[in-house]
């Protein structure tokens, strides 16, 4: 996964890091090897804390990837840190480089995981690196599917969460296929789809 985050930062560092006469043209590379590195650093920090509903929310297009974005916020600082450590600059030229860069990045990673012609980014590959390959056995393209259907969305709040979780058990919830057993094993087959 690093080596198609790096290809992304370097396509798209232009004026945030490439012309920008605050990072000195040797050590261009440098800046946009660790502006990938802490993306990914910053991407398995956000599934390792349990991000894994704002994750998809991202790469469903159900939140966009903007500052204001729970994802983008989170990597955010990390970031930040690694601009003013490696590089010298204050906090005002690194949030710069890391509020004009960091949404158009993770933007395109989201806008090429949907795009079938380009295999180089699969959903399921960017959560097998971010999480070490636990997810390996995790239907991820599924999971994504059906919560832009909002089909794990069992109460119609816009959200995946213990209520709707709750709701499966207890037959509740606004999907009328939930309320028909209230046997356990019927809720959890419906949602994952079986």
């Amino acid at each position: 996964m690093i080596e198609n985050l790096l290809n992304l930062v370097k396509q798209y560092a232009g004026d945030a890091i490439i012309n920008n006469p605050d990072i000195p043209n040797e050590r261009n590379e440098e800046a946009v090897q660790e502006t990938a590195a802490s993306i990914e650093n910053g991407l398995q920090g956000v599934l390792a804390q349990g991000g894994v509903k704002d994750l998809l929310s991202m790469f469903t297009g159900r939140t966009g990837v903007t500052n204001d974005n729970p994802v983008v916020q989170n990597i955010s600082g990390g970031l930040m840190e690694t601009m003013m450590q490696k590089f010298g600059l204050d906090r005002g030229k690194a949030g710069g480089i890391v509020g004009s860069l960091l949404p158009v990045i993770l933007g395109q990673l989201v806008n090429r995981t949907k795009d079938p012609n380009d295999n180089g980014f699969n959903i399921q590959d960017i959560f097998n690196g971010l999480s070490g390959g636990k997810t390996a056995g995790t239907d991820i393209s599924g999971l994504a599917g059906r919560m832009m259907q909002g089909g794990l969305d069992k109460d119609g709040d816009g959200d995946v969460d213990l209520q709707d979780l709750m709701g499966m058990f207890s037959g509740g919830g606004n999907n009328a296929s939930t309320r028909q057993s209230n046997n356990p094993l019927d809720a959890l087959k419906g949602m994952f789809g079986q």
